[in-house]
C-alpha cells in the first residue's frame, strides 16, 4: 500500500524538526533517508511509523488518512540502531514473539517463523539464545522480528551502525535481496553516502528538517538539484570554489582562473560555485582541456589502496583522491589537474545550472 506525506512538519517548542515534507513511497521499494546526525532522519520516520503525530500535514496510507491512528492499528515495523532481543528466549521465540501477541495460530507462527528465517539466513540458529549469536545474526533476529509481523511499512534506522565493518558490508550485500523479496515499502535511514550509492532505491536527501531532493539514488547523486543535495551525498566532500563571472572570465579572488569552455560560455555574469568530487582531480593531465592548479599538502592520508591529499588552493580546503599509495610533506606545493567537464556549477541561489559532462544517472 502507498505512503504518502503530504506537507508533514514536526514543531518541538519553537524549533521545527521537519519542515513542509511531502513524499511519496510506493509498495515494493526501498526509500532512503539520508543526512547528517540531527537532519530529521529519525523523527520522519516515527512520524510515518505513527509513533508522533505532525504539528501540521497529514500521512496517508493506501489513500487513506492515518494521522491521527495509534501505531498498533498500523501495519508497521521499526528496527533501531540499537537492536533489541530478548536474552531469555531463543532466536525462534524472539522472531515469533509479535505473532504471540496477536494472538497467531501455532501453525501459522512455525510457517511465517520458517520463511523470514530462511530470507535472513537464521534457520539453523532458531534454537540458539542471542548471546550465542553474532552481532550481525542479533541484527538479522531484530530484522526477522520485523518482517515476521507482515507489516505493509517496514522503518530501519540505521541498522547496521553498530556493526563492524566486516558485518556491516556482508548485510548490505544481503539487504536488497531480503527487500525485493518481501513487497512492503522500505525505509532505511543513513548518515553514510556510500551506503546510500551501495544499496540503491530511492533516495531523500535531508537538511535540517527538509527535503532538498527524492528520486532514484543514482538520479539523486549524478544530477543533484542543488548544493546542499550535492554535499549530502558526497564522501569524501564535495569540492567547492566559489567564483566570479565578468566580461567573459570566471575568476576565485583573482588567484585562480577557470578556462571558460564547455558549458560555462552559456552562463551570465553573475556569482556562482564551482562543484566536483574529489575523484576528478588529478595528479597528473588526463586530456589537453585539463585546468593546471597549484596546491599546497595540508596532510595525506593513506589507506593501502588509495590516497586522500588534504589541499590548499589559494585559501580553499580541497581533497584529491588517487589510487595508489603518495606521500607528500606538509606544506609541500604540487600541480594538480581539473577537467571541466566534471564540473557541476551552481547559481547564487545554490540551484544547479551545469550538470558535468560525466553524469551518468538516467
Amino acid at each position: 500500500m502507498q505512503l504518502e506525506l503530504r506537507n508533514v512538519s514536526k514543531k518541538v517548542g519553537k524549533e521545527f524538526h521537519i519542515s513542509d515534507v511531502s513524499l511519496t513511497f510506493e509498495p515494493g521499494t526501498l526509500n532512503i533517508l539520508l543526512g547528517p546526525t540531527l537532519s530529521g532522519k529519525t523523527t520522519l520516520m516515527r512520524l510515518m511509523a505513527g509513533l508522533d503525530q505532525p504539528s501540521s500535514g497529514t500521512v496517508h496510507v493506501g489513500g487513506q488518512d492515518v494521522t491521527g491512528v495509534a501505531v498498533q492499528k498500523r501495519k508497521a515495523a521499526m528496527v533501531y540502531q540499537q537492536f533489541i532481543n530478548y536474552p531469555n528466549l531463543s532466536v525462534f521465540e524472539n522472531i515469533a514473539s509479535p505473532m504471540r501477541i496477536a494472538k497467531v495460530s501455532e501453525a501459522e507462527i512455525k510457517e511465517r517463523v520458517a520463511k523470514v528465517a530462511t530470507l535472513l539466513k537464521l534457520e539453523n540458529m532458531l534454537s540458539r539464545s542471542p548471546q550465542e549469536l553474532s552481532g550481525g545474526q542479533q541484527q538479522r533476529t531484530a530484522l526477522a522480528r520485523a518482517l515476521v509481523k507482515g507489516a505493509d511499512l517496514v522503518l530501519l534506522d540505521e541498522p547496521l551502525a553498530n556493526l563492524d565493518y566486516k558485518l556491516r558490508e556482508e548485510l548490505r550485500e544481503e539487504l536488497p535481496r531480503i527487500f525485493s523479496e518481501t513487497g512492503a515499502i522500505f525505509v532505511y535511514a543513513t548518515t553514510e553516502p556510500s551506503e546510500a550509492l551501495l544499496l540503491g532505491g530511492n533516495t531523500a536527501s535531508l537538511h535540517q528538517g527538509k527535503v532538498t531532493q527524492f528520486g532514484r539514488t543514482i538520479d539523486v547523486f549524478t544530477r543533484p538539484d542543488n548544493l546542499i543535495t550535492a554535499k549530502t551525498l558526497s564522501d569524501p566532500p564535495l569540492n567547492t570554489l566559489p567564483v566570479v563571472k565578468l566580461n567573459g572570465r570566471m575568476l576565485y579572488k583573482s588567484h585562480v582562473e577557470i578556462p571558460v569552455i564547455g558549458k560555462l560560455p552559456e552562463l551570465a555574469d553573475d556569482d556562482y560555485t564551482i562543484a566536483f568530487r574529489p575523484h576528478n582531480l588529478y595528479l597528473s593531465r588526463t586530456k589537453d582541456t585539463d585546468i593546471s592548479v597549484k596546491a599546497k599538502v595540508a596532510v595525506t592520508e593513506i589507506t593501502g589502496s588509495e590516497s586522500y591529499v588534504h589541499l590548499d588552493v589559494a585559501g580553499v580546503r580541497w581533497v584529491l583522491l588517487t589510487s595508489g599509495i603518495h606521500t607528500f610533506d606538509v606544506k609541500e606545493t604540487i600541480e594538480i589537474f581539473l577537467d571541466p567537464d566534471t564540473f557541476y556549477v551552481f547559481d547564487r541561489h545554490e540551484s544547479l545550472v551545469v550538470t558535468p559532462e560525466t553524469a551518468t544517472g538516467v
